[in-house]
């Protein structure tokens, strides 16, 4: 049986990324996203749920996370799947809980420290564009004066 395990979530982080090194010198950025589901009930009723998902980050992409992401920035997460299991020292209990582990992330929104724009602000000039049809020949100089003499 083959197994696939892909998760793709869009939201709003929950904190700052949290960046630490492995002893190696490996990044790893913790996130806490946000995803929220809008419904309507029976009645007609407009629901809101949210779901908090705790995502790990490695690599280079866990340094640029912590430089430039921060709470509240949207971002679209695309990754897999991994049960963290563990015994509890306090119960003795088996404890156990899904995290996301990051294969991509990409940032939504506008960068820290810059305005969105607006929708009522004019949409940025474009450089001139080239034309699609070619320049017309260049004009033919008159014949000449002697045209209806045949040289032979």
């Amino acid at each position: 049986m083959a197994n696939y395990n892909k998760v793709l979530l869009m939201g709003n982080l929950t904190r700052d990324p949290e960046v630490r090194y492995t002893p190696k010198g490996t990044a790893v950025a913790n996130l806490g996203l946000a995803i929220n589901r809008t419904y309507l009930t029976e009645t007609g009723e407009s629901k809101d749920e949210v779901t908090y998902v705790e995502v790990e980050v490695w690599g280079r992409q866990a340094e640029t996370a912590g430089q430039y992401l921060s709470k509240g920035r949207p971002v679209f997460i695309e990754g897999r799947l991994r049960l963290d299991q563990w015994d509890d020292k306090e119960s003795g209990q088996k404890r156990s809980r899904l995290k996301v582990v990051a294969e991509r992330v990409q940032f939504l929104g506008a960068p820290k420290g810059t305005a969105e724009i607006s929708e009522e602000a004019p949409p940025p000039a474009r450089p001139p564009q080239r034309s699609a049809r070619p320049a017309p020949p260049p004009e033919e100089p008159p014949p000449p004066e002697d045209e209806d003499k045949i040289p032979f």
